[in-house]
């Protein structure tokens, strides 16, 4: 189909929504109706049109400007990101998809604009500058080849002959800049799927070769028992001190899982789906009932969003395919789609749930990066439609504790209490980036109100600083933690790598025992009376909190307690030592047996990037001659 005639697709589309199916090759259209869409198909065309109009309403017209005109402009960074010319595959999606001009004009203005990110020998860069990381350009390939490979047709003949060669470029640089050891393991395990579908879209047998050669370290980089993946840092099988390996739920499941799903379904490669699945159905037991993954104890929790990564493209793909296999799959599959549809502000995905309340605008890689697995889904319906959310997601109906030793953290679930202790010694960049750790209460989720408690970094550090929003305000720490400061050092649980955690549940009570010891960030611990023990208990009703110490001095020893509460909430002080907060769909009552203050603000709620929440931070301060404070929260 010749640009030309585009506006003929158009006319054609003013009778009704018609959305064309085709092959690469084939100039004619099968015209499918939105009415046969399965209920998750018709959420992802209307969640991914949302999306694109949006991205169009920020791209940049401005022809005095070869830097940035035709790009995405970020609001929330003030900048522009180098990988936006991954929406390309949605633009073009939507522009076969509806025969709107508009997104055929915005996918070859972006693709015009992206000779500003070329890099050496065929790479794209991550900026604009000539010398930033270049390893992104396999999902720049990707969303490239996706976008010809299915909607080609719509270009002219310059633009498409132009279009293949640069995207001939691009995987020619994977091939040659790719081994064994490339970076952390997204990438490879993103590589694997990359070179096997652009080795048959150009033919090239030596892609085919080189993807089939990184297959087979798929099984070398599982763990034991639940087949969770790792490799999400550098060295990508160094070992913390306690043995575990570097993973992150978050990259897992909205990257590499994708690519590895995805090349075994194209190879037909029984085995590996076999394989697959049982990892898939590890990594699924980390979703929570609506729809998030928890990501809080991950390698690369500094862009832990709630609902995935910032940088990653969303977990659709891989478990959409695979829903034929456990029906599950197909619910977290839609049950994401419907929190990024929650997360949704003026257009764009935000990075969590509180960025509207707090007045905090979404950074828009958010929205390209997914947007390339909705434009996914809806290119392959027949391969996707088994998706519905008919089957319930583990943590939706487990009843007990789940301990995952790879990774030294508990899943428990009692009556409508979910909940995450971790004690995951692996820390990102080797430095001070601590996420959920210390026997950390790292979430709690309750049925009726959702997230209360999720685990922030210790320090909101900018580790990627061009891949990460500036924190707006104070930075916060959101995790629940005991603490105290001396000489203004500050001590706390969360910093100690060496935190022993184990738990009962009797007699219909959960109750985790956590022995940690007061660290600051060079994991120095407190210079006395440094040890606590906490206690985490639920049964059907209450959730408590206990933490006991040695010392009876008011020496300012701290339990904080930053609930999930966002602006506008009313919270009530029933007495000195209890309050209300009254959300929406329900009421959260905290009693405790010392007197509860609320942290001083100059907002009326803290807000911190990692997960994108506000929190009501509750300060419950050792009174001398107290070694213990017991607290309870209820849902009514």
């Amino acid at each position: 189909m010749k640009r030309r005639s585009f506006m003929q697709l158009s006319a054609l589309s003013s009778l009704g929504l018609l959305l064309p199916l085709h092959s690469c090759n084939s100039n004619s259209h099968k015209v499918i109706n939105l009415e046969d869409f399965t209920a998750f198909q018709k959420q992802s065309f209307d969640l991914l049109k949302t999306w694109c109009d949006a991205m169009i309403r920020d791209q940049i017209n401005d022809n005095n400007d070869p830097v940035t005109n035709g790009t995405l402009y970020c609001h929330a960074c003030k900048t522009v990101h180098g990988r936006a010319n991954d929406a390309v595959y949605p633009f073009m999606y939507m522009a076969d998809a509806t025969g709107e001009k508009k997104y055929l004009d915005a996918a070859l203005k972006l693709l015009d604009w992206s000779v500003n990110v070329d890099g050496p020998k065929g790479s794209w860069t991550n900026d604009i500058n000539p010398k930033s990381w270049n390893g992104i350009t396999v999902f720049g390939a990707i969303a490239l080849g996706e976008a010809l490979h299915h909607h080609g047709h719509l270009l002219s003949k310059e633009d498409k002959t132009k279009w293949d060669a640069r995207l001939k470029e691009a995987i020619e640089f994977v091939y040659n800049r790719f081994d064994m050891h490339f970076s952390h393991i997204n990438y490879r395990f993103t590589a694997v799927y990359a070179l096997y579908f652009l080795g048959t879209y150009f033919n090239e047998e030596k892609y085919i070769k080189r993807s089939d050669e990184f297959a087979a370290l798929i099984p070398d980089y599982l763990t034991a028992p639940n087949k969770l993946i790792f490799g999400e840092d550098k060295p990508d099988n160094d070992k913390s001190a306690k043995g575990l390996y570097p993973i992150d739920i978050g990259y897992n499941v909205e990257e590499t899982l994708n690519g590895v799903v995805q090349y075994a379904i194209l190879k037909k490669d029984e085995k590996l789906l076999e394989l697959l699945t049982e990892s898939m159905n590890g990594h699924l037991e980390f979703i929570l009932p609506d729809g998030a993954w928890d990501n809080s104890f991950g390698t690369r929790q500094n862009k832990w969003s709630y609902w995935g990564s910032r940088t990653t493209d969303g977990c659709q793909p891989a478990f959409a395919l695979m829903a034929d296999r456990n029906p599950a799959f197909g619910t977290a599959a839609v049950l994401s789609t419907e929190l990024l549809a929650r997360c949704t502000v003026d257009g764009l995905l935000a990075g969590g749930l509180h960025y509207e309340s707090h007045g905090e605008k979404p950074c828009i890689h958010h929205t390209f990066s997914h947007a390339k697995n909705l434009a996914f889904v809806l290119d392959n319906l027949k391969a996707t439609k088994s998706a519905n959310k008919e089957t319930p997601v583990p943590r939706s109906t487990n009843n007990g504790v789940k301990h995952f030793p790879e990774l030294d953290v508990w899943l428990g679930a009692r009556g409508p209490w979910k909940s995450t202790v971790s004690t995951y010694d692996q820390i990102w960049k080797k430095k001070y980036s601590v996420a959920g750790t210390g026997g950390a209460l790292s979430i709690l989720w309750h049925d009726k109100v959702g997230p209360l408690f999720t685990a922030s970094m210790a320090e909101y550090l900018m580790v990627e600083p061009n891949n990460q929003q500036p924190q707006p305000g104070i930075d916060f720490c959101i995790t629940p933690r005991v603490e105290r400061f001396e000489n203004n050092v500050w001590f706390t649980n969360i910093h100690d790598l060496k935190a022993k955690a184990s738990f009962k549940d009797e007699n219909g009570i959960i109750n985790f025992n956590i022995a940690a010891n007061l660290t600051n960030r060079e994991k120095e611990v407190a210079s006395k009376d440094a040890a606590f023990q906490l206690n985490y208990l639920f049964d059907e009703k209450t959730a408590t909190i206990k933490a006991k110490r040695t010392s009876t001095a008011q020496n300012g020893d701290t339990l904080v307690l930053p609930i999930i509460s966002k602006t506008g909430e009313k919270v009530v002080q029933t007495s000195a030592n209890s309050l209300e907060i009254h959300k929406k769909e329900g009421v959260v009552k905290v009693s405790s047996n010392v007197a509860i203050q609320i942290k001083e603000m100059q907002k009326e709620r803290i807000f911190n990037q990692v997960p994108g929440m506000e929190v009501l931070p509750l300060l419950i301060v050792f009174p001398k001659g107290t070694t213990e404070i017991s607290c309870a929260i209820e849902v009514v």
